[in-house]
């Protein structure tokens, strides 16, 4: 328990005392008067002083208000007891509160543990610790065993095991060696790597996630939105009423002023807000923070309100069903051998960054000379094109082919068929072949338990290999062929299927598909240690690479949903029926207290159900207990 939170239960203790025994002395009624202010103004000092304040401010109508003139009127109809009783009670139920809070702020300290200090850089044969932003691309850090990863690189010596739990909520740690990525606010378990940066700081993994969890905040979901809306407008409409409540019927039906202005005061006390006001943002950050346990990075309230409709999730292929890692497994000469094929292919990809460039560059395993490589062009979605050894070569897709002019044959073989053009004519292909994710046929599986109407995929391999992939997935739709642009075209025709409250996701890698991440309802980005298109693009960032984690957050939002529902409902009918009651003259004090602080109480209570998702791993969200401190209950 914090120093604050204990000189409130201090306070709180205090005053009780005092409240009994000017409680137990009811015969002295001088003893009794000044025990029940000094408990009064042992209690209530900060609230008066923040009611006077704000009022001064411009700021009338909040709880401080309410509590203030509902209590003080108490004090001057001569219900001395009520009015300390309910400030005692009210200052229980805000130490409650504040201790919730409290232990969510735990995950921003958790958070923030990700932030690295320092890092070890060499100069001058020495190890110097210099502030991260200090250290430049290019330059080479020294890890030690037990310290955390402060840059993006790649590891240049060494051989160790990296704890990603922080990011990806996995707790297995996976191993390293040289030529691996290494991404900042990752952990060194064992062994002393020497690491290349190939990123500045502030563009570093660690610092984009940081940042997007800084801003976050301005992200309310439509149900914060309508509370905040709510309380603007309810408070002083409550405040009116509870005027006329005290003054109509003593003058319309000459009823005991005294009566009145009691059943207007215990109205006051009833209408306080703030089981809404805190539970409802106090949820969405429960849930939130859930799903950062399990490695879901949510951007803002407004995104998990949304997944919670989700009713058609659209799938692109390479790097989010399958592992993207592609290997040449067929070559198939026509006009020249296989080596001839295979470095041709090679040299023509030099410069291209495309995993099944990549792929065809490591199956070929030599050096390539540059100086072989003229007038390279990469056209997207097609392939290719430069000039190989004096003669133009195309390699790529069978549109390319066409459009180059260029007869081809397709292959008997399932897998990416990769072909190529010499001086013109056509040389033969290649077969690339990827690798469907081991958890990718559960996550459709588990999607369909969620009662997702739909699955689709998107892909710009050929037919077969989608419609392969997709059977073996058991996906319900699949589009081939597809360009970056074809993408998005599939997309806004699949968002006209869905009803009206439905939400299509579109999942993707995040490092090409940045437009449909950003035209679809709710765009998650897959395997984003590292992608700093992902964090960029995307409004939901899986930290790991695991489809299944769609479901599990899919699963987290239409539970929080449902906490921010039952806590509205519950909220507005008990303080709608005592509030009747109170006006009627049914209930007194003790029921607007519980109507109060009971009400919250167990709000708050309900919202904060919403962490418990299982796993482990960091809470990465931070701005959303900003919102539940600052919001006015």
């Amino acid at each position: 328990m914090s120093k604050k939170h204990k000189r409130t239960l201090g306070r709180i203790a205090a005053s009780a005392v005092v409240l009994a025994a000017a409680w137990c002395a009811p015969q002295d009624r001088a003893f009794s008067l000044a025990a029940y202010i000094v408990s009064y103004g042992i209690i209530g000092w900060d609230v008066l002083w923040r009611a006077a304040r704000n009022i001064c401010h411009g700021q009338v109508f909040d709880e401080n208000f309410l509590m203030t003139l509902a209590t003080v009127g108490a004090f001057l109809t001569g219900e001395f007891r009520e009015a300390v009783a309910v400030m005692l009670f009210y200052q229980v139920g805000e130490l409650f509160q504040s201790y919730a809070v409290g232990r969510s702020r735990k995950s921003i300290a958790a958070l923030m543990d990700i932030r690295p200090d320092s890092a070890n850089i060499e100069r001058d044969g020495a190890l110097v610790k210099v502030d991260p932003e200090e250290v430049a691309i290019g330059d080479v850090i020294v890890v030690k065993a037990g310290e955390r990863i402060p840059i993006d690189g790649v590891v240049l010596e060494g051989e160790s095991s990296i704890d990603t739990a922080a990011l990806t909520g996995e707790p297995r740690p996976r191993g390293v060696a040289p030529g691996d990525d290494v991404v900042s606010g990752c952990i060194n378990r064992t062994g002393l790597l020497r690491v290349r940066t190939t990123k500045a700081f502030g563009e570093s993994t660690v610092a984009r996630i940081l940042e997007m969890v800084e801003n976050s905040s301005a992200k309310k979901a439509k149900a914060e939105n309508f509370i905040t809306r709510f309380a603007r407008w309810y408070t002083p409409s409550v405040v009116i009423a509870a005027v006329l409540l005290a003054l109509v019927p003593p003058l319309v039906m000459g009823g005991s002023w005294y009566e009145w202005v009691h059943r207007a005061l215990i109205f006051l006390v009833i209408s306080c807000p703030c089981a809404l006001v805190i539970s409802v943002p106090l949820s969405f950050f429960g849930g939130i923070g859930g799903a950062s346990r399990q490695g879901i990075l949510v951007k803002g309230a407004n995104y998990l309100e949304a997944l919670a409709g989700a009713e058609i999730v659209v799938f692109d292929k390479t790097g989010t069903l399958t592992k993207g890692v592609f290997n040449v497994t067929a070559i198939h000469p026509d006009t020249c051998s296989e080596e001839r094929l295979l470095e041709i292919a090679a040299l023509a990809e030099r410069y291209s960054e495309h995993p099944i460039s990549r792929s065809i560059r490591e199956a070929y395993g030599k050096d390539i000379d540059a100086s072989r490589v003229k007038n390279v062009r990469e056209i997207s979605g097609r392939g290719v094109a430069a000039v190989v050894d004096g003669e133009p070569v195309c390699v790529g897709n069978d549109k390319w082919m066409e459009e180059t002019g260029v007869k081809w044959h397709p292959c008997h073989r399932v897998g990416t068929t990769v072909h190529v053009s010499i001086g013109g004519q056509y040389a033969g292909h290649l077969v690339i072949s990827d690798e469907v994710k081991p958890d990718a046929r559960n996550a459709i599986e588990a999607l369909r338990a969620q009662n997702v109407k739909k699955t689709v995929m998107l892909t710009g391999d050929a037919r077969a290999v989608g419609e392969h992939t997709a059977k073996e997935l058991g996906i319900d739709q699949v589009f081939a062929q597809l360009l970056p642009t074809d993408k998005v075209e599939h997309v806004e025709a699949l968002m006209r299927e869905k009803t009206a409250k439905g939400k299509l996701v579109f999942v993707g890698d995040g490092i090409n598909d940045a437009p449909v991440l950003s035209r679809a309802d709710v765009g998650i980005a897959m395997g984003a240690m590292g992608s700093d298109a992902a964090i960029e693009a995307a409004d939901i960032v899986l930290m790991d690479d695991k489809p299944s984690k769609i479901a599990t957050a899919i699963r987290i939002s239409r539970r929080t949903l449902r906490i921010v529902r039952q806590n509205i409902v519950f909220a507005l009918a008990v303080k709608g029926i005592v509030l009747v009651l109170g006006a009627l003259g049914i209930s007194g004090m003790w029921e607007a207290v519980f109507a109060d602080v009971g009400v919250s109480v167990i709000a708050i209570l309900n919202a904060m159900r919403a962490l418990r998702t299982g796993g482990k791993g960091a809470k990465l969200h931070a701005e959303s207990v900003s919102a539940a401190v600052s919001g006015d209950a």
